[in-house]
């Protein structure tokens, strides 16, 4: 039906225009640590921003499908945080090995991949919100 055939087109436009995103805009709003408590209220197109980009990356680099299993099965319940002192960090839920059941991978790879791909996606928050990580000791 017509009808249909025009929401299909708008739904089409609205996704073009969001996967059209610059990877590196600048920041949408100026960072507050306070105000990462309520991430998901306050930051949400930045986490978005700095977890695509990460996706990307490593879909370049890696196992794609293990990427994507990875990015559906495990980050999709990890949990990013932000302390002055230790900056950035993403936690994973518990187990994340056994809720991989998309594709087949040894231990071994699995934890290299994933420790990069944490690494990955808290190296994107550090650019999405243009702050440098903490010194090292």
């Amino acid at each position: 039906m017509a009808g249909d055939s025009y929401r299909e087109d708008r739904f089409i436009d609205r996704t073009a225009a969001f996967t059209s995103l610059p990877t590196n805009p600048e920041p949408m709003v100026e960072f507050d640590p306070e105000k990462f408590d309520d991430k998901y209220a306050h930051y949400f197109a930045e986490l978005q921003r700095a977890y695509k980009n990460a996706f990307e990356e490593m879909n370049d680099a890696y196992d794609s499908e293990l990427v994507h299993a990875i990015d559906q099965q495990v980050l999709n319940e990890s949990e990013p945080f932000y302390d002055e002192e230790r900056g950035f960090r993403v936690e994973l839920p518990e187990n994340p090995a056994d809720r991989l059941t998309a594709v087949v991978v040894d231990d071994e790879k699995l934890a290299a991949t994933l420790d990069e791909y944490v690494e990955t996606i808290e190296r994107q928050l550090y650019d999405a919100f243009d702050v440098d990580p903490p010194a090292e000791d």
